[in-house]
């Protein structure tokens, strides 16, 4: 396994080797310049038994306890930059039609698994983490603009809640 410093992707690193899914890791450390232009970084090459391979960029954020949200809460939380937009299509591109652009949105719960909504929790480090996933031109095409100075967009959680799937079934 790499040496990962951020959490969720560890986990979901340490998630696809329980899987037995076939991968590889991209060191982050390394930027890729095609053209003479430098790409923004994937996390991970996901080969897929069933359909194109995943170029996945993970993204990490907190699932919060479901018996103690309230309307409005955070539950679902799903940005991503409009340079992860780019350099994700760039890449698909430079790999072609066998690959696909995946965001996968690696939950850390914060309540019970129980409670949560997902069907496959992954325990890494004592904690609990639930990944699902959305091809990018899927994002894309549902995503509203969240910040412009952030240059951010997302797509809103009750549609996002609906579309998103287990990791799983891309693979």
């Amino acid at each position: 396994m790499a040496h990962r410093n951020i959490h969720y992707e560890a986990s979901f690193e340490a998630y696809l080797r329980a899987k037995g899914w076939p991968y590889v890791a991209v060191d982050e450390a390394k930027k890729a310049i095609f053209a003479d232009v430098a790409i923004k970084s994937f996390d991970f090459l996901v080969y897929s038994a069933g359909g194109p391979n995943l170029l996945v960029d993970v993204k990490g954020r907190k699932f919060p306890d479901v018996g103690r949200t309230r309307q409005g809460g955070r539950a679902w939380e799903n940005w991503i930059t409009r340079e992860d937009v780019e350099g994700l299509r760039q890449w698909e591109r430079v790999f072609g039609e066998d690959f696909q652009a995946m965001i996968v949105f690696a939950y850390w719960l914060q309540g019970s698994p129980r409670q949560a909504p997902f069907d496959d929790v992954h325990v890494f480090r004592n904690r609990s983490y639930a990944y699902v996933a959305m091809p990018l031109g899927q994002y894309v095409d549902v995503a509203r603009p969240r910040s412009a100075k952030w240059r951010t967009l997302s797509v809103p959680s009750a549609e996002f809640a609906r579309r998103a799937q287990d990791v799983a079934s891309y693979l």
